[in-house]
């Protein structure tokens, strides 16, 4: 495939070379196990001599300039993902979509989005057939993505015109359609919903509490035991990450803020953005509902820093449970670590603090 180099940005980069093109250029590299460095956007030694192993490697001129040949190569085994600044718009240019194919990809996608995908679903407006791929298509090809699934490139493909086929090249619209596909599952997978849910996930271990509260919770769960009460945790330490996710999206589903106002957070690929502000809400509540939220999270707590419990605790009959200078304390009904306030007192005796307003939440200082 012939790639148009100029519309994705490229530029004639060598050694003494700078910038966003040259930090691609070595990224790329570095996915193909090349020695690079750091990804610094600066052409120095080690990304020449790098360069020149891979021209050697894929039978180009090893004079260490990376131009249209070069380039043409690198585009076909993945550098068009490592581009600067890679928009659709920008991206269907390289592959020499012009504006009346950009129009039939319009069209061809409208036939999804204007169907709901279930009865209770936000509506999805058509998009603008003009030829413009600006953030309103790519947010619905995004959306088409999510629903059609590995089924994408099959439905976009067997739906585009011939017109469309023959302008491009028959047999550069196959590759063509193979880095679309791969280009808008990239963005979908950055989408907020309950698939987040599985990262960056929590402990349920006593052993990842900070000092020296790790030690009070240590000795008063060993006196529930010795009392014969039953303990179940669910959640020690919380990454600050996983308490970014849980926070926005609660924020985002009451409506509190607009997914567009969410700031991003270092580690966090996610992209709480979706083809309209009532499918972003949408999707925040199933993710809020998935993570099981029962109280607002904050963006730092006692949970972030290893300084709190969500826990359980029930008995049968009377708990006999020591404090913690040894006096025995008979407790009764409520017979569960929800409601009982003499429980929370004995807690209180090692360290161990009950929030009243949370259940299942127990800290270093209350909250």
């Amino acid at each position: 495939m012939a790639f148009n180099a100029s519309a994705l940005g490229l530029k004639t980069i060598f050694q003494g070379s700078w910038g966003d093109v040259v930090t691609g250029w070595q990224r790329f590299l570095a996915s193909k196990k090349y020695p690079v460095g750091v990804a610094d956007g600066a052409f120095g030694r080690a990304t020449d001599l790098a360069t020149k192993d891979y021209q050697k490697a894929n039978d180009l001129g090893a004079d260490g300039v990376v131009g249209t040949k070069t380039y043409q190569v690198a585009l076909r085994q993945g550098l068009i993902f490592f581009l600067p600044n890679l928009t659709a718009w920008r991206l269907l240019e390289g592959l020499n979509f012009g504006p009346e194919d950009i129009k039939d990809l319009q069209r061809v996608l409208n036939t999804v989005l204007t169907v709901k995908p279930e009865p209770n679903y936000p509506r999805r407006p058509p998009l603008a057939v003009d030829g413009a791929f600006g953030f309103g298509s790519t947010t619905g090809m995004v959306e088409v993505y999510r629903e059609l699934d590995d089924k994408f490139r099959e439905t976009i493909n067997s739906r585009l015109s011939d017109a469309t086929k023959s302008r491009v090249g028959q047999k550069d619209f196959h590759i063509a359609m193979s880095i679309l596909n791969e280009y808008t599952r990239r963005l979908r997978v950055r989408l907020s919903g309950p698939e987040w849910q599985q990262q960056f996930l929590f402990s349920d271990s006593l052993e990842d509490l900070t000092f020296p509260f790790r030690i009070y919770a240590q000795e008063f769960m060993q006196a529930l035991k010795d009392a014969g009460a039953t303990v179940e945790i669910s959640n020690t330490y919380r990454p600050p990450e996983r308490a970014y996710l849980m926070h926005y999206c609660v924020k985002i589903a009451n409506r509190w803020t607009n997914a567009g106002n969410v700031p991003s957070f270092p580690g966090v690929g996610i992209d709480w953005v979706h083809y309209t502000n009532e499918i972003s809400v949408w999707w925040a509540e199933k993710m809020a509902i998935a993570y099981d939220i029962a109280y607002p999270p904050a963006l730092r707590s006692n949970h972030t820093v290893g300084r709190a419990i969500d826990w359980y605790i029930e008995w049968e009959g009377t708990l006999k449970i020591k404090n913690l200078s040894g006096r025995v304390v008979e407790i009764g009904s409520p017979r569960n670590s929800f409601d009982n306030y003499r429980l929370w007192d004995v807690g209180a005796t090692y360290g161990v603090y009950k929030l009243a307003a949370d259940p299942p939440h127990w800290s270093f200082d209350g909250y």
